[in-house]
């Protein structure tokens, strides 16, 4: 009988990280995250969180500024040595406005043991690309 691999699909990972955003559900969400994980958001001016209680909050924040909220992944690849890069779309009305905004974001990911340790979002997808591939790299 063949063993069963114990390494984790990261690319499934992504994509049940992804369904639990868009449903906004934070405790399928949070489940991914490792007790100490890192949650950049730096690079677009909202600054880093660092632990499970930190992120879910910053999560919680930003999704009650939104009436409605969409997220939808739109591209999605393991870089190697527990890397993953990921490309999606948020589109959403704020509380109180007939507006929606639009905004496409990257996210770079360090995985260990199947739980996210980093999840750093960009808007400049050609910079989180070669922020992945110098993680990627760095981790190998």
């Amino acid at each position: 009988m063949p063993e069963e691999s114990t390494t984790p699909d990261l690319v499934e990972n992504v994509r049940r990280v992804s369904d639990a955003t868009s449903r906004r559900d934070l405790d399928s969400m949070m489940r991914f995250f490792a007790p100490d994980a890192v949650f950049d958001v730096s690079s677009m001016g909202f600054g880093t969180f660092e632990g499970r209680a930190a992120i879910r909050q910053a999560l919680e924040d930003w999704w009650a500024a939104y009436a409605e909220y969409e997220f939808e992944l739109v591209e999605i690849g393991d870089l190697g040595h527990g890397v993953t890069f990921g490309i999606a779309r948020q589109r959403a009305r704020l509380s109180g406005s007939t507006g929606s905004v639009e905004l496409r974001i990257a996210a770079v990911a360090a995985w260990e043991d199947g739980l996210i340790h980093l999840d750093a979002l960009y808007t400049d997808i050609d910079e989180a690309r070669a922020a992945a591939e110098r993680l990627a790299k760095d981790r190998g």
